[in-house]
């Protein structure tokens, strides 16, 4: 059995353009920290290879400081480093790849077509493959099954894609490779460990979102992997996630409300939805004042609807009227408990009956 840690799709050097530029700043210089925590965290848990599988920078203007810092941390890391650059930060001679002096226990995949890395001291052997181009077309895998070592692959493309430009790798393909684990990057959004025949393989998604479609826990995939198995737990790691939450303000003080969803949220970056129906008109700018110790960053959108009277069409002549009378009846006999929920039964039915979500 092998230690591994499987990460990917790190973008590091990202813009964070919805960022105002002092957070962007500030967002960037945490990325270039992601992987000196990330070396000490597998230190500390004995890991000895760790797999990153592509577009670690996210395009080809990479800032020194952010490359320096990224060889200094894995120059620390106790065991080896596998690299298979992926579409965003291609192996080309212009590259941080090509043009740097990698720490010795790095190695970094430079050809668009298998290479192989054999590691005697841990069993097994790695191969792996590296974009060269922005592109990259199907790789179809041979048989890499070994009776004595655990076979490892490390690539970035998408699996179970047909005709992706981003290097289709099928998953009969994975099935017939005979390898133990497929490491992969490109999706950022991790899925579980998945299986292909006997070979398993997955997506640890991105170690830091970066936007509000990169929502939650992120971080990477620790365990071991050996002869037919491959035991990997997800680590959430990031240091600032994205959340988006809807607050029903209907009744409700908005402030109130929203600061309340935004409990536990300090470090985070959030947008609140406000939803349901208030006689109030918000001020989002001052909300967004008040509300602004209750994350690192918030945005407010206001999709409430003006309230209205929900009786007010009770007792007309149409489906309306009729089924408004019918909860009438039973609302005005009912505890306050319960006329809520009579209140509630009667909102769901007339968004319904407007074809619109409440």
């Amino acid at each position: 059995m092998v230690k591994i840690l499987h990460s990917a799709d790190f973008h590091l050097d990202s813009a964070f353009t919805a960022l105002s530029e002092s957070r962007a700043r500030q967002r960037r210089q945490e990325s270039r920290e992601l992987m000196a925590r990330m070396v000490d965290y597998a230190n500390g848990q004995g890991v000895e290879l760790m797999l990153l599988c592509g577009d670690l920078f996210d395009g080809a203007r990479v800032y020194a400081q952010t490359t320096e810092e990224l060889m200094a941390a894995l120059g620390r890391f106790h065991g080896e480093v596998v690299i298979a650059p992926g579409n965003h930060d291609p192996y080309t001679h212009h590259s941080p790849y090509a043009r740097e002096k990698w720490p010795e226990n790095v190695h970094i995949f430079t050809q668009n077509q298998l290479e192989k890395l054999e590691f005697p001291q841990y069993n097994c052997v790695v191969y792996g493959a590296a974009f060269t181009s922005a592109e990259a077309g199907e790789l179809q895998l041979p048989d890499l099954s070994d009776d004595d070592r655990t076979v490892l692959l490390v690539l970035h493309g998408e699996a179970g894609v047909p005709n992706s430009r981003y290097r289709t790798i099928s998953v009969e393909s994975l099935a017939r490779s005979g390898a133990d684990y497929a490491a992969l990057g490109h999706i950022h959004q991790y899925g579980g460990v998945l299986q292909a025949g006997n070979t398993c393989y997955a997506y640890p998604g991105c170690p830091e979102g970066r936007g509000f479609d990169e929502l939650g826990e992120k971080g990477f995939l620790l365990g071991e992997v050996g002869k037919g198995t491959a035991e990997l737990r997800f680590i959430p790691f990031a240091r600032r996630r994205y959340e988006q939450i809807e607050v029903d303000v209907t009744d409700r003080d908005a402030y109130e409300a929203a600061s309340a969803a935004l409990a536990g949220c300090g470090d985070h970056i959030c947008r609140v939805i406000l939803t349901g129906e208030t006689d109030k008109s918000i001020d989002l700018r001052r909300l967004t004042q008040q509300l602004s110790g209750c994350a690192w960053e918030l945005e407010l959108r206001d999709h409430t609807r003006p309230k209205e009277d929900l009786w007010q069409h009770c007792g007309e002549d149409t489906l309306r009227g009729l089924f408004l009378a019918e909860l009438r009846k039973e609302y005005d006999n009912a505890d306050e408990a319960r006329r809520r929920v009579i209140e509630q039964a009667a909102r769901f039915g007339l968004a319904a009956m407007d074809n619109r979500e409440l």
